[in-house]
């Protein structure tokens, strides 16, 4: 068998990519080839090229756009960006803000909305008929107007006692109560400090996801609400 020579003939093959015999071998990626003419002491590890910002972010929503698509509720920013393997929330905000941007001007049948204290990837609004023919009676059935004014006085006034709520509408709300929660639209915050230790109610984040709401602060001030039925109201 005929030998490849020294360990100095071996470093020469491995570095022109050829041995003796004429057959290709691999060459180590991290060196670079030394120049014609040049020393063996010029072979330096070859540097990571820096990575391009552009490609960085793209890889960034990316991440954040399966991210939301496989959350089936609305997920924090922290959150996100841990599963995401962002730098932090405030690099998630931001990358939510440009995809809902992007994507709202493509016409894109989803976007990321802000909603009970997270982000979700919903359809668009102008989609809800179509949705609707094509999914059928799925959603729950509409609150009815008693429902919608207990469900009002609680979401503003919260932590609440039933007494409390009943005095505002003027009639009983055991019941009505009870239908919110179980639609797990109210909750039992807690106990008041009173004679019997009466619940005290609240709202759910399913409420702020139903109503679309980041926050209870995002509720309309109470001034809003009733110069608005009023200007809904018909002329006497």
């Amino acid at each position: 068998m005929r030998s490849l020579g020294s360990p100095r003939n071996w470093y020469a093959a491995s570095l022109t990519g050829r041995s003796q015999r004429g057959r290709a071998i691999l060459r180590p990626v991290s060196w670079r080839r030394r120049p014609a003419g040049g020393s063996r002491r010029s072979a330096k590890p070859v540097a990571a090229e820096a990575a391009d910002p552009a490609d960085t972010e793209a890889r960034e929503q990316a991440r954040v756009a399966a991210v939301l698509f496989l959350s089936r509720e609305p997920i924090s920013t922290r959150k996100l960006a841990e599963a995401a393997d962002l730098a932090d929330a405030t690099r998630a905000r931001t990358l939510v803000a440009k995809l809902a941007d992007q994507w709202r001007r493509r016409g894109a049948a989803m976007v990321p909305v802000e909603v009970a204290g997270g982000v979700q990837l919903l359809t668009q609004p102008r989609l809800v008929d179509w949705l609707g023919r094509l999914l059928g009676d799925v959603a729950e059935p509409p609150l009815s107007p008693p429902a919608l004014e207990t469900l009002a006085v609680v979401a503003y006034r919260q932590p609440v006692l039933r007494a409390e709520v009943e005095a505002v509408r003027g009639v009983q709300c055991g019941e009505l109560l009870r239908m919110l929660m179980e639609r797990d639209l109210l909750r039992i915050v807690g106990r008041a400090e009173e004679l019997g230790r009466p619940y005290l109610y609240g709202t759910t984040r399913k409420f702020l996801l139903v109503f679309g709401l980041r926050r209870l602060e995002d509720l309309p001030p109470i001034d809003q609400t009733r110069s608005s039925s009023a200007g809904d109201a018909p002329a006497a």
